[in-house]
């Protein structure tokens, strides 16, 4: 199911979504990654500012994430583990409203924080060098 939809609470879903989700950022379909993120996560930063900086920084994924498999962690956790190359990572879900969401600040703590820089800042850190 998309984004509007429901999603199945299984472990199978939630990889096949992981999945997608890869894939999509991958991809460059960064409103797609965003609309699978958690409240918490989408309260870092807005959509709009999400889009725009990915447009003006795009991160340069050469690479496929596969993801591997989905276990349940603590507190209604679930981490999917992928791998990008020879790099083995590990994301954090949660099914929530009928839907998997993904988190960024525990998935990627260094990537929250950046979110939360002025752009000037998050630019730098990010190693863009477009604006």
């Amino acid at each position: 199911a998309g984004p509007a939809g429901t999603d199945p609470p299984t472990a199978a879903a939630l990889l096949r979504i992981a999945q997608v989700f890869n894939n999509d950022y991958d991809n460059g379909n960064f409103g797609a990654v965003y609309d699978r993120w958690d409240a918490r996560s989408q309260a870092i930063i807005p959509r709009a500012e999400y889009l725009r900086r990915h447009a003006l920084c795009a991160p340069a994924t050469h690479s496929v994430a596969q993801v591997e498999g989905a276990t349940r962690g603590h507190g209604g956790a679930w981490l999917v583990s992928y791998r990008i190359d020879s790099s083995s990572l590990v994301d954090t879900w949660f099914y929530a409203g009928h839907r998997w969401v993904f988190d960024i600040a525990l998935s990627n703590p260094g990537a929250a924080r950046n979110y939360r820089l002025p752009f000037a800042r998050y630019a730098a850190a990010v190693g863009c060098t477009t604006h």
